[in-house]
């Protein structure tokens, strides 16, 4: 009897991988930046607002599995497969799962909504930034509010972030696949 060898496939390009690590890096350095660095937190917002733009190109003209279409399903199929994640008899797939797709466009939405409201009240409470003319003369109130409305998103993305990461480990330990390696070389093992 002769051992049979694992045979791996490119899923993941350069670019979706690198993009993902830097979306990574961008909000928590923003998230963790805040007031105490304000520059820091301003261009980390800027990088993720780039980032997320690049992301939605790249899910109409990316590679097979960055785009939207290997990924998005209807709300029937992530239920049913959601269901099977609880039964242990989720179906393996070489991209993104259903849940997995639809973290990805939630993500990339949240994202955009955090950099939309930092832009604004960076504008009011700064007067600075591309909105600046637009948000001048706004009073305290509407400031205190945006940045209300600001945090909310932001602390509201990483509770999605942690499903997101307990979904990776789910889906590691139930195909026996470490996806975190996978991101990292852009390699998983084949369909069987």
């Amino acid at each position: 009897m002769h051992e049979q060898k694992r045979v791996d496939v490119k899923v993941w390009d350069p670019l979706i991988r690198l993009l993902h690590w830097s979306l990574v890096a961008s909000f928590f350095s923003a998230y963790f930046s805040e007031e105490d660095l304000l520059d820091l937190h301003v261009y980390a917002g800027y990088l993720v607002l780039g980032l997320v733009i690049f992301r939605v190109v790249r899910g109409f003209v990316g590679s097979r599995h960055a785009r939207f279409s290997d990924f998005v399903r209807p709300p029937a199929v992530v239920i049913d497969y959601l269901r099977d994640v609880v039964t242990f008899r989720a179906r393996r797939y070489l991209g993104h799962n259903p849940a997995g797709g639809v973290m990805v466009v939630v993500l990339l939405v949240m994202l955009f909504l955090i950099c939309v409201s930092g832009l604004v009240l960076y504008g009011a409470d700064e007067s600075a930034g591309p909105l600046a003319a637009m948000m001048a003369g706004v009073g305290e109130f509407w400031i205190d509010a945006l940045e209300e409305v600001h945090e909310f998103l932001a602390n509201f993305t990483l509770l999605l972030v942690l499903f997101h990461v307990i979904g990776v480990l789910l889906a590691t330990r139930q195909h026996h696949e470490n996806l975190v390696y996978s991101m990292i070389t852009g390699y998983k093992r084949r369909l069987e």
